[in-house]
């Protein structure tokens, strides 16, 4: 049976190249876009290729957006074989955590933590319906506390404490479902994937910029969230990076 994904923020960037690598697999891709013209426009674009794919309004900092998704998704199939939540964006600027105001934290956390929690919980009872079901979640080691405090580390040097916060709360959730579901017997296992520094628009950054800088493409720092996509093991639990997965 031809599995299911939906990818969120796939319009672009790394998302886009996801949806384009499990769809040349021959997957049935959801592609999420906030903006549905956008969305559309890159779906069509992957079916001149020959891909299945569908494009689907979800705004991951919309609690109706998602509601709406997860309804249209329950009506046109009933289940969902694979969800990787893959919006992000970091508002920071690099300001200090002295002065980075609470408006910009609260749209770091709508985006990167509440959001990927909405959308996770309501698409559950659909991924559920799957006889062997994945949740793969785009993170970033900049969320890790101990590379934080680690002066060998490129973490060390990062002043992003609205994103970075996010992200060790959507870590921390990672590992909480993961072991929610692991001694429950629920047949779902739950991932992140920490894709490291990528040429993209992400932040409002220069991607050629970036390139020049060394970080990796949109498709290679996609590689390891396609290789978990298309893995038939149960691997549970995991952060895992471009070289592997090691263990949390």
């Amino acid at each position: 049976m031809t599995q299911l994904t939906l990818i969120t923020g796939a319009n672009r960037g790394m998302g886009f190249e996801i949806a384009k690598a499990l769809g040349e697999h021959g997957q049935h891709i959801l592609l999420g876009a906030r903006n549905a013209q956008k969305g559309e426009a890159a779906a069509q674009t992957l079916r001149d290729q020959g891909m299945t794919v569908d494009a689907i309004q979800l705004d991951v900092t919309n609690h109706e957006s998602i509601t709406q998704a997860v309804a249209k998704v329950t009506a046109d199939y009933g289940h969902l074989d694979i969800l990787i939540n893959n919006a992000g964006a970091a508002f920071d600027a690099h300001r200090a955590p002295s002065v980075l105001d609470l408006a910009t934290i609260q749209q770091d956390f709508e985006i990167n933590y509440f959001g990927l929690v909405d959308v996770t919980q309501q698409f559950i009872p659909l991924l559920k319906q799957s006889p062997s079901a994945k949740i793969i979640n785009v993170t970033s080691m900049m969320g890790s506390l101990s590379q934080a405090l680690n002066p060998e580390s490129e973490v060390f040097h990062a002043s992003a404490v609205g994103y970075q916060s996010a992200k060790a709360a959507a870590n921390m959730f990672t590992i909480q479902l993961a072991k929610e579901f692991q001694n429950t017997g629920v047949p779902i296992t739950v991932n992140s994937v920490d894709p490291g520094v990528v040429a993209t628009h992400f932040g409002g950054g220069d991607p050629e910029m970036a390139k020049s800088r060394g970080a990796k493409t949109p498709a290679e720092g996609a590689k390891r969230t396609i290789e978990l996509a298309l893995d038939d093991s149960k691997t549970t639990a995991t952060f895992s990076n471009m070289n592997g997965i090691v263990p949390w």
